[in-house]
C-alpha cells in the first residue's frame, strides 16, 4: 500500500484545512444559539455579551478568527491549484496560507486586546 509522505508541507496544509473546517463546523451550533438569544430578548443577549468580555473568551475569539483565515486561505490555495493553469511552488503557497492566517489573527488580536 502506498502511503503519502507525512513530512511534506502539502500534508500540513491538508491537515490545517480539514481541522479548521471541523472546528468551525463545531462552532456553528454555538453561534446559532447566541443568535437565538437575541430573539429571546435584550436581557438574555446582554448577559451573554457581558460573559463574552472575559479574557479567555477573547482569546478563543482570536483563535476562531485565525481558523477562519486559515480555512479561507487554504480553500483559495486549493482553488488556485485546481482551476488555473498557473503552477506556482506548492511549498510557497502553503507558506502564504499559514502567513495569511497568522497575520489576520495577529491583526484581530491587536484590535481586540
Amino acid at each position: 500500500m502506498l502511503r503519502p509522505p507525512r513530512n511534506h508541507p502539502g500534508y500540513g496544509a491538508f491537515l490545517a484545512h480539514r481541522v479548521s473546517g471541523l472546528l468551525l463546523a463545531l462552532f456553528l451550533p454555538a453561534h446559532f444559539w447566541v443568535l437565538a438569544l437575541a430573539l429571546q430578548g435584550e436581557a438574555a443577549l446582554d448577559g451573554f455579551l457581558r460573559w463574552s468580555d472575559a479574557p479567555l473568551v477573547k482569546a478563543a475569539e482570536t483563535v476562531l478568527v485565525m481558523l477562519l483565515a486559515v480555512h479561507l486561505a487554504g480553500g483559495l490555495r486549493l482553488l488556485l491549484i485546481e482551476l488555473t493553469p498557473w503552477r506556482p511552488s506548492y511549498d510557497s503557497l502553503v507558506a502564504v496560507t499559514a502567513g495569511v492566517g497568522l497575520a489576520v489573527g495577529l491583526v484581530f488580536a491587536l484590535g481586540v486586546v
